[in-house]
């Protein structure tokens, strides 16, 4: 019973450690742009990347 001494107050520090960093992400503007973040990954790039024998992945 001691040990929730200790584990009480870590976990209540984590948790708030948690939330200020959530507060802080969306504060700071990280979820602004969220579909031009999931259309950026279907565009391709113009120059590609060649392979050995001058093959092209793109």
């Amino acid at each position: 019973m001691n040990i929730l001494i200790v584990l009480i107050p870590v976990s209540i520090c984590l948790g708030a450690a948690g939330l200020i960093a959530c507060l802080w992400t969306l504060r700071s503007g990280q979820y602004e742009d969220l579909e031009g973040d999931a259309a950026r990954i279907l565009l391709e790039d113009d120059e590609g990347f060649e392979g050995e024998e001058g093959e092209s992945w793109a």
